[in-house]
């Protein structure tokens, strides 16, 4: 089952986002296992799988990286298993320097300061990716629209780590 039918959207990376909501809850009163207690056997685990589903295309559908990487699923091309990493060097240096520079937080006057600027760098980065990304997915220049996903799975991860490390230093 295609999500985006499944949610009755047009397979386009630019989703009404509140729209999506309103239809998982209606899919959820549908299909939810309780409203089906009373059936059979076969009913009660088809409410289930349903229900399993609409799940999953809304947490696809919620997520522009997710939604993005489904996309090029459907044309083709999977990256969810791929080995293949970011070939831009520039970025790959940009990563470096956001390493070291995550790495040394500890050691500045306010380390807390440091990382919600990093965080506010890696922000304007993935804003300016997902914008890309939205223009080449229209254009289906998907092997372009690949190589900003790879890059913005590094900065969806980079702020997973500023976060950690945020935690980390606050429980001092």
């Amino acid at each position: 089952m295609n999500y985006f039918e499944l949610f009755n959207l047009p397979e386009s990376f630019d989703v009404d986002l509140a729209g999506v909501a309103e239809t998982y809850q209606t899919l959820q009163r549908l299909t939810h296992p309780d409203k089906f207690a009373g059936g059979s056997e076969q009913q009660k685990l088809l409410a289930v799988q349903k229900n399993a589903q609409v799940n999953d295309a809304y947490t696809m559908l919620k997520s522009p990286l997710r939604r993005a990487e489904y996309l090029l699923e459907l044309r083709g091309f999977d990256l969810q298993h791929e080995q293949q990493t970011v070939k831009d060097t520039q970025f790959l240096m940009q990563q470096m320097e956001w390493r070291e520079e995550l790495a040394e937080i500890a050691y500045q006057s306010d380390p807390l300061d440091a990382l919600e600027a990093l965080d506010d760098t890696i922000s304007q980065e993935i804003s300016k990716e997902l914008r890309q990304l939205a223009s080449y997915l229209a254009q289906n220049g998907n092997q372009q629209a690949a190589e900003l996903v790879r890059k913005l799975k590094f900065l969806y991860k980079m702020r997973t780590e500023i976060a950690l490390k945020e935690e980390a230093l606050s429980d001092v």
